[in-house]
């Protein structure tokens, strides 16, 4: 299916098909594909006779040729983030506020709309896969790697990730805080016991399932998932390795009120996960880790679409930080960018370079918001 377009919408039956089609670029977002997703899943919303909505992407095959399945998405164009903000380019901005707007659109779509997350889904390709929608099916496989590894970049985990991180595994203390501060990759047996895939099912079942999307006589959401779980070889959620003795052990640790504190109470144990973690932390951006503890935190008491209101905000301050009086090349996301996938040195030059040197004063300006309510780009959110 390699043609020119980045994104492939067909119908077939009563299913509406999404094909992400960039795979050299692991199905990276781009605002043109945010626009093509937006534009056929609005065009479906109101068309009777597509009951369903499904979305996949293009992976390579073990000799390198291209074939459905074994990517999901990536997340945006991080090379485009880093290029529109050393022109100054407003795409960036648009890129943006027309993704958190696509990913209210998924949350809320009145049909059930079926992610099939085989590969990698990381950043905004979780964004797009209906996390905590009431009709998605978000389905993951044996090769599914998934994670939002945005710190990683000096970043925080947009997409409404403040949203649904805080709100994984039952919205238990510290979870949400561990996988948002360390960008921690889940398999699909852990994105199953957290709360975020539905169903495990095996890769080489999903061409047959996807051909069978359009001859469902049921397009009921709950049908639907009823019927893939049956015809898959999935593990029960009950025998997934999320253990309540792990996860006590992540709440213990990412309870404390800062990423400082968090990142101390590590340094204190013994034990090799304890130490790898702190290790982890002091690898990330400390402004960043600060930021996003404070928007897991925030979020979870919020709508979807008042957390995407305030990381519209979080966002535009990441690359305009105009108290630190930062922008473009030294801001603190765009160095991100540079040392991982750019330069590739690896080695951000992070300011401030110490948790110990955050103040208040740093993180607290991120939290206001750039644009007066009435002005707000993602105002028409509900």
């Amino acid at each position: 299916m390699i043609e020119d377009n980045f994104v492939v919408a067909e119908e077939r039956g009563n299913a509406g098909l999404i094909t992400l089609n960039r795979p050299k670029a692991l199905n990276a977002l781009s605002l043109s594909m945010v626009r093509d997703i937006t534009a056929a899943l609005l065009k479906w919303r109101d068309q009777a006779d597509i009951q369903l909505v499904a979305i996949r992407g293009m992976g390579k095959a073990a000799d390198g040729s291209f074939q459905p399945f074994g990517s999901f998405c990536a997340g945006g164009d991080i090379r485009f983030f880093h290029q529109a903000a050393l022109a100054g380019d407003p795409a960036l901005e648009d890129f943006f506020t027309e993704e958190y707007s696509l990913n209210h659109l998924i949350h809320t779509y009145p049909k059930p709309y079926i992610a099939l997350m085989d590969g990698i889904c990381m950043g905004g390709g979780m964004g797009i896969s209906g996390h905590l929608a009431k009709n998605s099916v978000r389905i993951v496989t044996e090769r599914t790697k998934m994670a939002m590894p945005e710190t990683n970049i000096g970043l925080f985990p947009d997409v409404g990730g403040g949203y649904f991180l805080s709100r994984c595994a039952n919205s238990q203390p510290g979870v949400g805080e561990y996988l948002a501060l360390t960008g921690h990759m889940l398999h699909a047996p852990e994105a199953v016991s957290l709360g975020l895939a539905d169903v495990q099912v095996s890769s080489d079942q999903l061409a047959a399932l996807w051909e069978s999307l359009g001859k469902q006589a049921n397009a009921d959401r709950n049908a639907l998932l009823k019927t893939i779980t049956i015809n898959s070889v999935a593990p029960r959620a009950d025998s997934m390795p999320a253990s309540s003795t792990f996860l006590s052990k992540i709440g213990d640790s990412f309870n404390h009120p800062t990423a400082l504190a968090i990142t101390q109470a590590l340094e204190a144990r013994s034990d090799d996960w304890a130490k790898e973690t702190a290790a982890t932390l002091r690898k990330r951006s400390p402004l960043m880790l600060e930021v996003t503890l404070q928007l897991i935190r925030r979020a979870r008491s919020m709508s979807l679409a008042d957390d995407l209101r305030l990381e519209r905000d979080l966002v535009r301050h990441c690359f305009h930080t105009k108290h630190l009086q930062r922008s473009g090349a030294s801001s603190e996301t765009v160095e991100g960018i540079r040392a991982l996938a750019v330069d590739k040195d690896h080695s951000p030059k992070w300011n401030p370079e110490k948790l110990e040197d955050i103040t208040l004063e740093m993180i607290a300006p991120f939290f206001a918001s750039p644009w007066p309510v009435e002005a707000h780009p993602l105002r028409s959110l509900a």
